[in-house]
């Protein structure tokens, strides 16, 4: 990724889940809020968590921005 936001229709073409970074970058918040908001269980979109790892579903990060 580059230090832009990724525009929507680049966020359409990513695959199902994405990691925390990616999807605080595509949502405007950073990273480590992100990782706030999952551990509080507020995550702004879907997550999925596997142990200590998370991903984000891109067709939540989709609808999110799509509504904004």
């Amino acid at each position: 990724m580059t230090d832009r936001p990724p525009t929507l229709d680049e966020i359409r073409g990513w695959p199902a889940a994405v990691g925390v970074p990616d999807a605080a970058k595509a949502i405007g918040i950073s990273k480590s809020h992100l990782y706030e908001l999952i551990a509080r269980g507020e995550a702004p979109v879907k997550v999925l968590s596997f142990g200590k790892r998370h991903r984000c579903v891109t067709a939540s990060i989709v609808r999110l921005l799509e509504a904004a």
